[in-house]
């Protein structure tokens, strides 16, 4: 591919408009978003557009373009359990306490991992630490 791109499942009858790939460009141009937050749980979101690119330049730059004002991104390749735990995780957190920032309720997410492991790995920082919040530091409303 030349960029970064999400994979959905392809519509029974693709078009231009709907071939099951939605490109960082057609992000970048074609979404209106007023997302406080947008959470782009697969591996290496944060990764550039091209090998050699700087971080963030890829998927994440596409949806800041689009409207977004913070994201969560990940680094490199992640173990799915761990991801879906740290996301719910993460989000519970929020809805649970509305002052909390994402990064903050992303930090308690990951301490869960090592002070109450449930797996074997799950205190190693390759399986908890994949995650990063970035953009604005606040919530709506505050």
């Amino acid at each position: 591919m030349a960029e970064p791109a999400l994979v959905f499942t392809p519509p029974q009858v693709p078009s231009d408009e709907d071939d099951g790939l939605l490109t960082s460009s057609e992000i970048a141009s074609t979404l209106k978003l007023n997302a406080d937050w947008v959470i782009l749980s697969a591996c290496n979101t944060a990764d550039g557009d091209k090998p050699g690119a700087e971080a963030l330049s890829g998927l994440a730059r596409a949806f800041f373009y689009a409207g977004a004002k913070s994201l969560l991104v990940s680094n490199w390749y992640l173990d799915t359990k761990a991801a879906v735990q740290l996301t719910t995780r993460t989000v519970q957190a929020m809805e649970q306490k509305k002052t909390v920032l994402p990064a903050e309720a992303l930090r308690g997410a990951m301490l869960e991992f090592v002070d109450n492991p449930k797996g074997m790995d799950d205190p190693y920082p390759g399986v908890w630490a994949p995650f990063m919040v970035v953009g604005l530091a606040q919530r709506a409303g505050n």
